[in-house]
């Protein structure tokens, strides 16, 4: 109601209180009492029907706009088999958060490895716009720009917890956003497997000879590390991983963790169990989409994916912490899988090589060589730090108490 509908109402309340406004006209023309109350009346009734129709314009009109607000069907292609425990479910999390969240308004629907396009097509399927997103890892795309390897892992880089700062909070997201950008890609963090396992090989690893020769799936910079110190590194789906090694295609796997690796079966195909993951250290995954699609969101939804994705990639990383330890067990303790730990002189190898490969893959690629500085000095701030919290508390966790036995 307006000021001026206001006053009018509140005029015509005195009128019928006081029953005349108009002392000359009343008495000229001695207008009884009774009429002038009908009218006021009249006209009061008049004026709130119109403030009625004002108010039930608006609510038709905001009633309009919530009825026209658009929905959307997307397709989230991945590079996992579906439903696979950790990795395949991120993305069928992602799609059910988003799809609360907007109260259907953004439906995806989620296709495995093969489903819809081969695993190792998936960057290409979102670039082109075959689906609006993709779940992978962003250094199965070496091959199409060398910075990808930084968004997932390099050997002996940040863990888990570092990642996520150096992404968030170091200047690592606006550059994957930038490696990204000419194919028509946006990134998000789309989980992490924290520190993964060295592998499963079908021989012992006592030293640097045991390297030559060996046929081992290992994908991004690790795979450049373990061809230079005399092996030979390939590159294969997650799901044919256990035929390969069955019927010795490949020598070694790495894979995961005790996890994913427990739920592939590995324990049936290999004997030797080796750690640390030397390779992946804190392995990010991604949710890439469309940018064309992305554009297309309006805010509140674009902000309810960036919320799923932060969501997801957090849940995944608390998923495996809980998990693979019992895992572990498990492949120990039921199957008799050999848990080893890789040589001193074996892993100080394949770091030295780490700075080989890193140095000549960024000697001819500006955005490359912006990316592994960016991550180094990222490393080099959070590891003095880390050397008085995270490492030094470790040290004291593992600390025997006093005995409290009185003599």
């Amino acid at each position: 109601m307006d000021a001026d509908t206001e006053r009018t109402g509140t005029y015509l309340q005195r009128v019928m209180s006081e029953g005349c406004s108009f002392p000359r006209f009343c008495q000229q023309n001695k207008v009884n009492k009774k009429m002038i109350k009908k009218l006021a009346i009249s006209a009061l009734v008049l004026l709130l029907a119109a403030c009625g129709e004002q108010q039930a314009a608006s609510s038709f009109e905001g009633g309009a706009a919530v009825a026209e607000q658009k929905s959307f069907e997307w397709k989230l292609v991945t590079t996992w088999p579906k439903n696979y425990p950790g990795l395949g479910m991120a993305p069928e999390n992602f799609a059910r958060l988003v799809d609360r969240m907007s109260q259907g308004r953004l439906k995806v629907k989620v296709y495995g490895a093969g489903q819809m396009v081969p695993a190792l097509e998936v960057f290409d399927a979102v670039s082109q716009g075959t689906a609006e997103m993709g779940h992978g890892a962003a250094y199965y795309w070496k091959g199409k720009t060398p910075a990808s390897v930084f968004f997932t892992s390099v050997p002996f880089g940040l863990n888990a917890q570092e990642m996520n700062s150096w992404l968030y909070h170091g200047g690592g997201m606006e550059l994957w956003r930038e490696t990204y950008e000419p194919f028509n890609l946006v990134p998000f963090a789309g989980g992490n497997s924290g520190v993964q396992m060295a592998g499963w090989f079908n021989r012992e690893i006592n030293s640097l000879e045991d390297l030559q020769g060996l046929k081992m799936r290992i994908p991004g910079i690790g795979g450049e590390v373990i061809t230079r110190a005399g092996g030979e590194a390939v590159t294969i789906p997650g799901g044919e991983l256990y035929t390969a090694m069955q019927t010795g295609v490949i020598d070694a796997t790495e894979w995961v963790g005790p996890y994913n690796d427990l739920a592939f079966g590995f324990h049936q195909v290999a004997k030797y169990y080796y750690y640390p993951g030397w390779h992946e250290t804190g392995s990010t995954l991604e949710l890439i989409i469309n940018k064309d699609a992305w554009e297309s969101l309006p805010d509140d939804l674009q902000a309810m994916v960036e919320a799923a994705a932060r969501t997801v990639n957090q849940d995944m990383l608390d998923e495996y912490t809980a998990r693979n330890n019992a895992a572990l067990v498990q492949l120990v303790d039921e199957h008799g899988v050999q848990l080893r730990r890789l040589p001193d002189d074996v892993l100080v190898k394949l770091k030295t090589i780490t700075a080989e490969v890193l140095d000549e893959l960024v000697a001819n690629n500006p955005l490359a060589l912006k990316t592994r500085d960016s991550l180094q000095a990222f490393q080099a701030q959070v590891t003095d730090y880390h050397e008085i919290s995270e490492e030094a508390y470790y040290r004291a966790r593992r600390l025997e108490t006093e005995s409290t036995v009185q003599p």
